[in-house]
C-alpha cells in the first residue's frame, strides 16, 4: 500500500486552479515567470516529506526570508537589542509601507520591508555586506538542508529598482536605527531575498521551526526554542501584512509570503507547509497558495486554535496473534487522531507492511478522531482491502462510525477482541458486515 496523501494533495491542487492574479512584473527579474507553476509540499516533524506540482522549480525567497534572518538576529544580537531595534506590533499595513513608531522610527515589525531591513542591519553589525549576505545565505542552506545560491541576475534587476526600499532605509538611517550605510543595506537585502528555493526547501526551513528549531533531517540544532517561539508569534500576527488577521482567523496557521509566489505555514510540533505559485492578489500574496492553504486548514483541522493534544505515540503497540490464516496482526492506537498522528499510522503500515492475511486496528484507547483522521484511516483501510488483507475494526465506544471506505468495502466492527476471536477467522469482510454479537455496523 502506498500513502494517500499525495493523492490528497494533487486533488487539492486541481482544486485550488485559478488564474486570476499577476506576477510581480514591478520587479523585471519576476515579470518573466511561468504564471501557471503550482506547487505544495508538506514535511512532518520527523522528516517525511510530501510534495506535488512543480515543486522542483527553484524561485527566489523574497520575503519568506524575513522570519529567518530575524530568527538569526535575535540568536546572534540578543532579544533585548533586537526588541530596542524592532517592535512586534502588526501594522495593518501593505508589506512596503513606511510604518514605523513615532519618535522613535522603530519599524513596527520584522515582517515589513522596515524592519526586515532593521533586522538585516542586525545581522551586519559592522561586517561587510558580503559577509553578512554569506552568513544569512549559510543559515537558509542549513535550515533547507542543501546549499542554496543566490540569483544574482534577479537580485540586480530588482536593485536598479529598489528606489522604496532605499527611501525606507535612508529614514531609519535619519533616525538612527542603524549606523550602516543605508545603500549597503538595500543591497544586502535584496541578495537576501534572492536566494533560489523550491517548495520541498521551503517546507524544510518551516519543519525546522516546526520542531523547536531542530531540522528534521540533519538533526542540527539551529535555533533555540526562545527563538522559535518568537518568530512564530511575530509570523502569526504579522506574517501576512495587511491580510494578518484574516489569515489567523480564517487559516490559523502561522506564515509568511513572499512575491514571488511563495507562502511558508508552520503548525508548532507537527508539520511545515510551503506553497508556489507566482499569481498574486492585492496583497501581494499568492492567490491559489492562500486558496491551498485555506483548504489544507479545513481539511487538515489544522488550525491552530483547533490543535488537540498529541499523544506521545499514536501506535500505541503491533503485535500479532494466531497462525496461519488465522493469524491476525493488531495495531493498538491511542490519544487523538489528528493528520499528522494518522500520517504515522499510514507510515507505519507503508513502511513494515502488513504480512498477516488479517488486520485490526484497535481504537478501544482512542480518545477522539477528527474529522482529516477519520478520511485518512477509512482511505488506507480502503487500499488495504484493494491489496487482499481483510481489514476489522475494534470499537467499543464507536469513535468510528458508519465507516465505509469506499472502494465498495466497508470492515467488519467489534466491541473487543474477544469478539473478534469468537467470530470465524476465515468469515472475511463483506460489503455489509453481517448483524449479531460479534460484529456490528
Amino acid at each position: 500500500m502506498r500513502s494517500p496523501l499525495p493523492d490528497y494533495l494533487t486533488e487539492v491542487l486541481d482544486g485550488c486552479a485559478d488564474t486570476s492574479g499577476a506576477v510581480a512584473d514591478y520587479i523585471p527579474g519576476l515579470a518573466g515567470v511561468d504564471p501557471d507553476r503550482f506547487a505544495i509540499s508538506l514535511l512532518t516533524a520527523d522528516g517525511t516529506s510530501y510534495s506535488v506540482g512543480d515543486d522542483e522549480t527553484e524561485f527566489t525567497i523574497q520575503s519568506v526570508s524575513k522570519p529567518f534572518v530575524y530568527g538569526l538576529a535575535l540568536q546572534e544580537r540578543g532579544f533585548e537589542k533586537v526588541l530596542d531595534v524592532i517592535d512586534v506590533e502588526p501594522s495593518g499595513e501593505a508589506f512596503n509601507e513606511v510604518s514605523l513608531e513615532r519618535n522613535t522610527g522603530r519599524p513596527l515589525n520584522p515582517m515589513i520591508n522596515a524592519g526586515a531591513l532593521a533586522a538585516h542591519a542586525l545581522v551586519l553589525n559592522g561586517r561587510r555586506s558580503e559577509q553578512a549576505v554569506e552568513s544569512i545565505r549559510s543559515l537558509l542552506s542549513s535550515l533547507a538542508g542543501r546549499e542554496l545560491v543566490v540569483d544574482e541576475e534577479v537580485a540586480a534587476s530588482e536593485l536598479e529598482n529598489s528606489y522604496r526600499n532605499v527611501a525606507i532605509a535612508n529614514l531609519l538611517r535619519g533616525y538612527e536605527v542603524f549606523e550602516d550605510d543605508p545603500d549597503e543595506i538595500v543591497e544586502g537585502y535584496i541578495r537576501q531575498c534572492s536566494v533560489t528555493v523550491t517548495t520541498k526547501d521551503l517546507a524544510m526551513m518551516a519543519a525546522t521551526l516546526a520542531t523547536g528549531g531542530i531540522q528534521p533531517v540533519t538533526g542540527e540544532q539551529i535555533f533555540s526554542r526562545d527563538v522559535v517561539r518568537q518568530v512564530l508569534s511575530v509570523m502569526a500576527t504579522c506574517g501576512m501584512y495587511d491580510a494578518a488577521g484574516d489569515w489567523l482567523s480564517t487559516v490559523g496557521i502561522p506564515a509568511k509570503s513572499g512575491v514571488s509566489g511563495g507562502i511558508i505555514g508552520i503548525l508548532p510540533g507537527q508539520l511545515g507547509i510551503a506553497a508556489y505559485s507566482p499569481r498574486l492578489d492585492e496583497h501581494g500574496t499568492s492567490v491559489q497558495g492562500v486558496a491551498a492553504f485555506g483548504r489544507l486548514s479545513r481539511d487538515m483541522n489544522l488550525h491552530l486554535m483547533d490543535a488537540p493534544m498529541l499523544a506521545h505515540s499514536v501506535l500505541r503497540r503491533r503485535r500479532v496473534v494466531g497462525e496461519g490464516d488465522a493469524a491476525l496482526t493488531i495495531l493498538e492506537l491511542q490519544g487523538d487522531l489528528n493528520f499528522t498522528n494518522s500520517e504515522g499510522i499510514i507510515r507505519a503500515v507503508v513502511d513494515e507492511p502488513v504480512e498477516t492475511k488479517r488486520l485490526a486496528l484497535d481504537l478501544s484507547l482512542v480518545r477522539a478522531i477528527l474529522s482529516v483522521g477519520r478520511r485518512m484511516l477509512l482511505e488506507m483501510i480502503g487500499r488495504l482491502h484493494l491489496d487482499g488483507t481483510e481489514v476489522i475494526v475494534i470499537d467499543p465506544d464507536e469513535r468510528l462510525p458508519d465507516p465505509d471506505a469506499g472502494y465498495g468495502f466497508r470492515p467488519r466492527v467489534y466491541g473487543s477482541l474477544e469478539d473478534v476471536e469468537e467470530s470465524q477467522p476465515d468469515a472475511g469482510a463483506q460489503t455489509e458486515p453481517e448483524r449479531g454479537h460479534s460484529a456490528r455496523k
